[in-house]
């Protein structure tokens, strides 16, 4: 049966529509991203990331979002620019939602429930199956072990 995900609409960053459900049986790290919180450094460890392990099926999603102490200003177009520019940024930018609030985008309703976001920089470890396999709190550096260890372990599912 394919996951509810799959079918929640979403923008890509430039604009078009899409859903997650052109990302099926890739293995998704789904992060609510910000360009000017002192966790934006992360950028760096989730195209590392995304640099090594895309080949063998994952691929990291950015979601701005501007929840959190208007830590993301910024449109979307200057958004890519920042995140093309500063980071290097290659992995899929989507255009900037709410993860938090009465507007809280339905993507983000169906990954957390009834649980708040706590800050920028949270993760989302989807599976292949298409439901959530680990949540990691936004201090986690994308290179911590824990989270490498996890994206391992589901892309070693098949």
């Amino acid at each position: 049966m394919p996951s509810p995900l799959y079918d929640i609409p979403v923008d890509r960053i430039d604009g078009s529509k899409v859903s997650l459900g052109d990302y099926a049986g890739r293995v998704l790290l789904v992060v609510n991203v910000a360009s000017k919180c002192g966790l934006t450094p992360q950028y760096d460890g989730l195209e590392a990331l995304y640099a090594k392990y895309k080949n063998d099926g994952l691929t990291v999603i950015g979601f701005p979002a501007n929840n959190f102490a208007g830590q993301e200003p910024g449109t979307n177009e200057e958004i890519q620019d920042f995140c093309r520019s500063t980071y290097g940024v290659d992995f899929p930018m989507f255009a900037k939602i709410s993860v938090k609030g009465e507007d809280r985008h339905p993507l983000y309703d169906a990954l957390a429930g009834d649980e708040d976001i706590s800050w920028n920089f949270e993760k989302f470890l989807i599976g292949r199956d298409g439901k959530v396999a680990a949540r990691f709190a936004p201090k986690t550096v994308p290179e911590d072990p824990a989270v490498v260890a996890a994206i391992e372990a589901e892309l070693a599912k098949t």
